[in-house]
């Protein structure tokens, strides 16, 4: 009986603790889950800065080609002639979205040994995407400073512009 009183013990202890023991109180939740993708965000030259012909004088002077209109001030002491245009840019990339628009500060236009330095302008700093072409430009113009009897030549130099989603 012993045994008996033992395995009945046993299995009704077995049977309290499965009858006892409760499910755990479960939760589920969901989330979703996204991404935003934008198309690559291209910046294209249309037109370099000119700043035309200039007869320097015997003061150091500067010539100012402005960013949106391209429209030539000579300063004091100077001659400018011929046409005058401010770098263009063309944009293209997802419609709706804004970019930034860095420039270098500055190009140095270098010819031989000779240089003169343009501070550069954007015509802008922000532009939203309009997806239209015509509209998804802006320009860059910039101050030359020219030195007293700088030397003749033709003088060229370079710069870069920056765009990034904003």
């Amino acid at each position: 009986m012993s045994k008996f009183i033992k395995a009945a013990m046993a299995s009704s202890v077995l049977a309290a603790s499965v009858m006892g023991a409760s499910a755990a109180n479960a939760a589920t939740a969901s989330a979703d889950a996204r991404a935003n993708i934008l198309q690559q965000v291209t910046v294209t030259n249309t037109s370099d800065l000119d700043f035309a012909t200039i007869v320097a004088g015997a003061a150091a002077s500067t010539v100012v080609v402005a960013p949106v209109t391209g429209t030539v001030g000579c300063g004091v002491g100077l001659v400018c002639s011929g046409t005058t245009t401010a770098a263009g840019f063309s944009l293209t990339g997802t419609t709706g979205e804004t970019v930034t628009i860095a420039t270098d500060p500055s190009v140095t236009l270098v010819n031989g040994t000779n240089s003169m330095t343009a501070s550069l302008l954007s015509s802008a700093a922000l532009h939203v995407i309009t997806g239209v072409a015509a509209t998804d430009t802006f320009s860059v113009g910039g101050t030359l400073s020219v030195g007293a009897g700088q030397a003749d030549g033709a003088y060229l130099g370079s710069f870069n512009v920056t765009v990034n989603y904003q």
